[in-house]
C-alpha cells in the first residue's frame, strides 16, 4: 500500500490534476482505460462503485492464511477450476431445491447452467452460474469472513505442528482463486434482494461491497471474475479451459458451457432497390452495376462467439446397471481411459454400509507397455469423484500397486469436497473404500476364471469328433487367458505383497507342469491330479521348461509319475514361497535337500545298507570338497559344501548339487546376482550351503568307491571327484566363479583320451617351404589319378 501511495503521489505531482475518485481507483488497482470495459464495468461504473463502496476488513490473520493456501494446501494451482465450479454447482442445486418448494422461484430464467468465459484483452476469467445468488449480507458473511469456523484456531494449530491438511475443515475452497488471480470480483443477484451487488478484493486484508451501478444484469446467480496474474495467462485459452473443465467436472449434472470463438463466412447481402426510377434504367447498365458491386463485395469471414457444452458425457454409474447397455459401458470406458479398445470385463456396483459410494471398474484388454517399469511409482488409474466432481485423477491409496491396471470411477457423497488431495490420502474413509474396491476387483477376476473352468468342462463332455470340427474355436483364447497373459505378473506381485488377500489371489494363479503339455493350470487342478498318498505340492524353478525337463532333480519324479510345477517366471518362486501351502498341502522344492518320497520298508532297509557301504566314499569326498572350497581353487567362489550323501532322486545322472532347505535356489541366485545393487555378503549368506548327492547305482560313482578303498590319495580319483562336483554345479543351474580349474581338468582328460601327455610342454611347429611345394604337386597328381580311376570305373559300369 505504501508503494502504491508513493506511485500515486508521484503521478499527482507530475501530471495534470485528476479527480479524487480516479486517484482512489488507481491506488486500489481498479483503474482501467477510459474507453475499455473489463468484466462489463466501464470506467464510469468503476467511479460510481468507488464512491458508494463500503470497505470492510478481513480478519487480521488473512495474509497468513492466504500464504498457507497458496504455498501449502494446493499442490496444483489449476484446482481453482474445480473449486469454483463446485461452488457454482452447489448454488444451482440450492436454486433447484427452492424451485421445488416454490414453482415461481426460477422466474423467467429457468435454465440452471454454468458458463465459463475469458477476456483476452482484460486478462480476466469468469465463471457464471444461474444459481441461488447472494445478498449483500451473504457476500459480507460468506466471502468476507475467511474460514468462518475459526481462522485463528486453525493458524494456531498449524504453528503447533498440526497437519496442514486440516484446512479442509475450514471451508476455504473459494480462496483457491487467489492461486491464479491478484484480484477477484464477485457479482451476485439473489431473489431476496432487489439489488445486484459487487464484492471485490485483492487479498490485501480488505474487501469492498457496493451496489452494481449497471443494475440487474444477471437476473439471478453469481459471476466470479478472476483478474489473472502474469504467470496465469495460460488459462486465457479455449482449449485449456475446456480441458480443465472436462477433467474436473465432466460428469456434473448441470450443463457447463465454455465460450468459444469461431470464424464463419459472412453473407454479403445486396441492397434492394425499390425506386421506380431504378427499375426503368437500361438493362445493360443494371448488369454492369451489379457486376461492379459483386467485385467490390466479395464474401469474407467474421468471428462469432458460441457457447459449447463440455460435459456431454453422462455419469452412467448413477443409473441402475440393468438400465445401462453394453455399448454405453464401452464408450464410457474409452472416455475415461483414453483406450482405443473395448474393456475386457467390468463390474458396476453400489456399496452400502459404513460408507456409501457408487463405482464402475474396468479390466483393460492390453497392459501398458511400461506397466512393470514404473510399478513402484505408478498410481492407481481409478478416478475419485465427490458428487460428480473430480477430486483426484490418480490416487496412490485407492488401489494397491498390483491392481494399478484397473480403470474406473468412484463417486462418494461422504467425502468433503473442499479438501486437498493430501488430506484424502489420510482420510479413514479412503481405507474403507480401498478395501471394498479390492474385494470387488478380485471377485470380478474370480468370475472370469470360473467362466473359463466351466467352458473347459463343457469341452471335455463333448465328443472327440465334434471337438475336431471345432479346432478353430478351441484355438481362440478365453477372456481369462487373455487377461492372464497380460497381467499375470501383477497377480504374482499381489500374492507376494497383499497378506490379507493372498489366499484369494492364489486361486487365480496358473502354472505349467510336467504333465500339462505346456498349458498353464490352476492349483485346484493340480490337487485333482495328485496321487492318493501324495502329501506335498512339488515345484522346480528355472529358465525354461525345456531346461527343467532335463534336470537330474526331476528324474525320480518322472519315474514315479508325480506331477511337478515348472516355474519359469522370475516372480513364480518368490510367490510360491510366500504362499507356503495351499489347501493344507505344503509346497516343496525338488531342487533342495531333505526331500521326502513315499518308500516301502524294503526300500528303506536297502537304502540304509547302501548308505553304510558308501560311507567311506561320502566321507572322503566331503573332505576333498572342503579342501577345494576353503583352501583350494574354489576358495573365492563362495561355495560352501555341507555334506555328501546318497541320493534318492537320481536315476541316470551320477550326481546332483542341491541347496539347503531355506537357502536360495539356483534360479534365485541368478536373479539376485543380476541385481545392480546386490550385496555380495548377504548373497553368500542366503545362498545356503550346498549338498552333493551321488547316485550309488552309477558306474562312475561305484568305480570311485573301489579306487579310494585301495588308495585315498589316488590322483585320478581326486580329479574325477572334482570334475563331477563342478559339472554337477553347472547342470543344477549354479554358477562357478572360476571355471578355469574345471577347464584344465577337462583338457587333461581329453589329452589322456587321445594318448597325449597332458603335461607335455608346448613347442612351436616349423613348416619347411620346399616340403609344402612338393606336397602341393603331389596332391595335384593324386587328384588327376583319382579322376582317371573314376572315369574308368564309370566305363566298366556302362
Amino acid at each position: 500500500s505504501i508503494k502504491r501511495l508513493k506511485v500515486s503521489a508521484q503521478f499527482v505531482f507530475s501530471m495534470r490534476p485528476l479527480s479524487l475518485p480516479f486517484l482512489l481507483s488507481a491506488w486500489l488497482g481498479l483503474a482501467n482505460q477510459p474507453d475499455s470495459a473489463v468484466d462489463g464495468f466501464t470506467s464510469e461504473d468503476r467511479e460510481k462503485m468507488t464512491e458508494s463502496s463500503e470497505k470492510h476488513e478481513f480478519q487480521a490473520e488473512v495474509n497468513r492464511l492466504m500464504d498457507i493456501i497458496i504455498n501449502s494446501l494446493y499442490t496444483d494451482k489449476q484446482v481453482f477450476v474445480r473449486e469454483l465450479i463446485s461452488n457454482a454447482a452447489d448454488a444451482l442445486e440450492k436454486a433447484r431445491f427452492m424451485s421445488v418448494q416454490d414453482e415461481a422461484f426460477l422466474g423467467d430464467n429457468k435454465d440452471l447452467e454454468i458458463k465459463v468465459e475469458y477476456d483476452d484483452e482484460g486478462k480476466t476469467l469468469s465463471i457464471i452460474d444461474s444459481g441461488i445468488g447472494m445478498t449483500k449480507a451473504d457476500l459480507i458473511n460468506n466471502l468476507g469472513t475467511v474460514a468462518k469456523s475459526g481462522t485463528t484456531n486453525f493458524l494456531e494449530a498449524i504453528q503447533d505442528g498440526a497437519d496442514a491438511n486440516l484446512i479442509g475443515q475450514f471451508g476455504v475452497g473459494f480462496y483457491a482463486a487467489f492461486l491464479v488471480a491478484d484480484k477477484v470480483t464477485v457479482t451476485s443477484k439473489c431473489n431476496e434482494d432487489p439489488k445486484q451487488h459487487v464484492w471485490e478484493s485483492s487479498a490485501d486484508a480488505s474487501f469492498t461491497v457496493t451496489e452494481d451501478p449497471r443494475g440487474n444484469t444477471l437476473g439471478r446467480g453469481t459471476r466470479v471474475t478472476l483478474h489473472l496474474k502474469e504467470d496465469a495467462h495460460e488459462f486465457l485459452s479455449e482449449d485449456k479451459l475446456k480441458e480443465l473443465t472436462k477433467k474436473y467436472s465432466q460428469f456434473m449434472q448441470f450443463p457447463i458451457y465454455v465460450k468459444t470463438k469461431k470464424e464463419v463466412e459472412a453473407d454479403v447481402e445486396e441492397d434492394d432497390d425499390d425506386d421506380d426510377e431504378e427499375e426503368d434504367k437500361d438493362d445493360a447498365e443494371v448488369k454492369e452495376e451489379e457486376e461492379e458491386k459483386k467485385e467490390d463485395k466479395q464474401p469474407g469471414k467474421k468471428t462469432v462467439h458460441e457457447w459449447e457444452q463440455v460435459n456431454t458425457q453422462k455419469a452412467i454409474w448413477l443409473r441402475q446397471k440393468e438400465d445401462v447397455q453394453e455399448q454405453e459401458y464401452n464408450e464410457f470406458y474409452k472416455a475415461i481411459s483414453k483406450d482405443y479398445l473395448d474393456p475386457l470385463s467390468y463390474t458396476h456396483f453400489n456399496a452400502e454400509g459404513e460408507i456409501e459410494f457408487k463405482s464402475i471398474l474396468f479390466l483393460p484388454k492390453k497392459a501398458p507397455f511400461d506397466m512393470m517399469d514404473n510399478y513402484w511409482t505408478k498410481k492407481s488409474e481409478v478416478k475419485l469423484y465427490v458428487r460428480r466432481v473430480l477430486v483426484a485423477e490418480k490416487f496412490e491409496e485407492l488401489l494397491p500397486r498390483y491392481l494399478n491396471f484397473v480403470r474406473g470411477v468412484v463417486d462418494s457423497d461422504d467425502l468433503p469436497l473442499n479438501v486437498s488431495r493430501e488430506q484424502l490420502q489420510q482420510n479413514k474413509i479412503m481405507k474403507v473404500i480401498s478395501k471394498k474396491l479390492v474385494r470387488k476387483t478380485l471377485e470380478l477376476l474370480k468370475k472370469l476364471a470360473k467362466d473359463e473352468s466351466a467352458e473347459e468342462e463343457e469341452e471335455e463332455g463333448e465328443d472327440k469328433e465334434a471337438a475336431k470340427d471345432e479346432d478353430k474355436k478351441d484355438d481362440e483364447e478365453t477372456p481369462w487367458q487373455k487377461f492372464y497373459k497380460e497381467f499375470a505378473k501383477n497377480l504374482k506381485m499381489g500374492c507376494y505383497e497383499d497378506d490379507s488377500n493372498r489366499s484369494k489371489i492364489s486361486k487365480l494363479l496358473r502354472f505349467a507342469t510336467t504333465k500339462s503339455d505346456g498349458k498353464e493350470i490352476s492349483l485346484d487342478q493340480y490337487l485333482d491330479n495328485m496321487k492318493d498318498n501324495q502329501e506335498s505340492i512339488y515345484y522346480m524353478a528355472g529358465e525354461s521348461k525345456e531346461v527343467l525337463e532335463k534336470s537330474p532333480s526331476l528324474q525320480i519324479f518322472q519315474k514315479k509319475g508325480i506331477e511337478v510345477l515348472t516355474l519359469t517366471d522370475h516372480l513364480d518362486e518368490s510367490c510360491i514361497q510366500k504362499l507356503a501351502d495351499y489347501e493344507g498341502k505344503k509346497f516343496v522344492s525338488i531342487q533342495k535337500a531333505d526331500i521326502k518320497l513315499e518308500e516301502t520298508e524294503e526300500e528303506k532297509k536297502r537304502f540304509e545298507k547302501i548308505k553304510d557301504m558308501y560311507k567311506p566314499l561320502t566321507d572322503w569326498w566331503k573332505e576333498k570338497l572342503t579342501d577345494l572350497t576353503e583352501k583350494g581353487a574354489l576358495k573365492d567362489s563362495g561355495v560352501k559344501v555341507e555334506s555328501v550323501q546318497l541320493s534318492k532322486r537320481l536315476v541316470d545322472s551320477p550326481c546332483v548339487v542341491v541347496t539347503s532347505q531355506f537357502g536360495y535356489s539356483a534360479h534365485q541366485e541368478k536373479i539376485m546376482r543380476a541385481q545392480a545393487f546386490q550385496n555380495k555378503d548377504q548373497l553368500n549368506m542366503m545362498a545356503g550351503r550346498k549338498t552333493l548327492e551321488i547316485n550309488p547305482n552309477h558306474p562312475v560313482v561305484h568305480d570311485l568307491l573301489e579306487k579310494i578303498k585301495q588308495d585315498k590319495e589316488n590322483s585320478q580319483a581326486v580329479d574325477t571327484a572334482t570334475v563331477l562336483f563342478q559339472t554337477a554345479m553347472i547342470e543344477s543351474g549354479y554358477d562357478i566363479s572360476d571355471p578355469s580349474v574345471l577347464v584344465k581338468k577337462v583338457y587333461a582328460m581329453m589329452s589322456k583320451e587321445v594318448g597325449v601327455d597332458p603335461d607335455a610342454p608346448m613347442k612351436e611347429i616349423e613348416v619347411p617351404e620346399e616340403e609344402e611345394e612338393a606336397e602341393d604337386t603331389a596332391d595335384a597328381e593324386d587328384e588327376d589319378d583319382s579322376d582317371d580311376s573314376e572315369s574308368d570305373s564309370k566305363k566298366e559300369e556302362l
